[in-house]
């Protein structure tokens, strides 16, 4: 069989063959209302595992799943009911954007009511305390017998959303609630005259992770195994809060499934080509860490590439490298030559450094994420142009990867 570069014709052909079109469908279908955001462990996440391995499957693809276990993944089962005021004046604040439950929450569905004080200086007993900003939390727990519960400031996005996080602190003793910067200094100006009403509807659960694998081509011996990897869950939804994660990481599912579908056709016999579609990223790579842990073990030593993010370029892809990479870098490096995109070392904080850990050569592939971990990570914000720039630079690097590293610049050539 003809390697896998091929001619100049034959990589054209290849790289034209990829589709924005199916990859923004993707997308769509994977953000979408069935799918419930695709936390680890929920019924949506168990849909968006059907989907994608009919999919696999469909492409021609030996598809697996793989259970791991998950312990104590947040879960904000009913959305707060937090309102605030001075005298007999009240103002109710909206759950995701003035105010949201912090991750070290202990979980109180009753709603307390008590006076406002500032943490480190009032008297805590039957108050909320309001943590002034540059106070972390960890010195705001110094004093607080018997206190309603803390009030922390935190960023909100340019949409004025407060994002979700999965991967964090341990619950603490005391119901903890944020405050987006504009609320938060109002509310702390009414210390000693205001009170706050508020719960923290936040459950911890155990859960399954599960892996999908997919083999292309026959079982045999190869020279050279490349896996594609994206991780395929979400933050989740939230009561009355849609987190469809079209950027994070629909988008870099989309990618190696169009790769996967372009590559699949050409395989030669000396290239090995598989896919894992991770789960449990979201609450610190726990999906990469039990697959990096497998190959490690069973000997394995795949090429890794895996996308996260493809949801709008800024001028040039974020690459980032680690274990024994040197080779598989020289190939993106040409890759990125071939497809005229440009690539910059930059933080990929994700799957990858779960395989470069474990002594793998390993890429992450980030380009962009609009709405991180909020209702504004739509489809909508996802760039067709992006989607089909870093699944272009994909198939040209696995296809790439078959000629001797000597061959290489003889391939292609050295032009941008």
């Amino acid at each position: 069989m003809t390697p896998a570069a091929g001619p100049p014709a034959a990589m054209a052909a290849r790289l034209a063959a990829v589709s924005a079109r199916r990859m923004t469908t993707s997308v769509a279908a994977l953000a979408g209302d069935d799918f419930a955001g695709r936390r680890v462990g929920t019924q949506g996440g168990a849909a968006a595992r059907a989907w994608l391995a009919d999919h696999l499957t469909a492409l021609g693809a030996r598809v697996d799943t793989d259970v791991f276990p998950v312990r104590a993944v947040p879960d904000i089962y009913a959305a707060p009911t937090v309102a605030w005021g001075v005298g007999a004046g009240s103002a109710d604040l909206t759950f995701g954007r003035e105010v949201s439950i912090h991750p070290a929450s202990a979980d109180t569905i009753e709603v307390r009511r008590g006076l406002l004080g500032v943490a480190g200086s009032d008297e805590p007993t039957g108050r909320w305390l309001v943590v002034p900003a540059g106070m972390s939390l960890f010195d705001a727990y110094r004093d607080t017998r018997g206190a309603a519960g803390l009030l922390l400031s935190r960023a909100v996005d340019a949409d004025g959303w407060q994002y979700t996080t999965l991967a964090g602190p341990d619950p603490g003793p005391l119901p903890v609630l944020t405050l987006d910067p504009r609320t938060h200094p109002v509310v702390l100006d009414a210390a000693g005259e205001g009170w706050m009403s508020a719960n923290t509807p936040l459950r911890r659960a155990d859960a399954t992770g599960v892996n999908i694998y997919a083999t292309f081509g026959p079982p045999s011996p190869r020279t050279v195994e490349l896996l594609l990897t994206a991780h395929y869950d979400g933050v989740g939804d939230h009561p009355g809060l849609r987190q469809p994660g079209a950027s994070d990481n629909a988008s870099g599912v989309a990618v190696v499934l169009e790769a996967a579908r372009v590559l699949s056709a050409v395989l030669p016999d000396d290239l090995g080509l598989s896919v894992a579609l991770l789960d449990a990223e979201e609450i610190g790579a726990l999906g990469s860490a039990h697959h990096s842990s497998q190959l490690r073990d069973g000997g394995g030593n795949p090429l890794v590439i895996n996308v996260d993010g493809a949801g709008r370029l800024d001028q040039a892809a974020a690459v980032e490298a680690g274990g024994p990479a040197h080779r598989l870098l020289a190939l993106l490096d040409q890759a990125g030559r071939h497809t005229s995109l440009a690539l910059t070392a930059g933080p990929v904080a994700s799957d990858n450094r779960r395989y470069g850990a474990a002594g793998l050569a390993a890429v992450g592939i980030g380009a962009g994420m609009a709405g991180y971990h909020s209702p504004a990570d739509t489809p909508d914000r996802v760039d067709p142009h992006t989607l089909t720039a870093i699944a272009r630079l994909v198939v040209a690097t696995v296809s790439l990867a078959a000629p001797a590293p000597a061959t290489l610049s003889s391939s292609i050539g050295d032009k941008r």
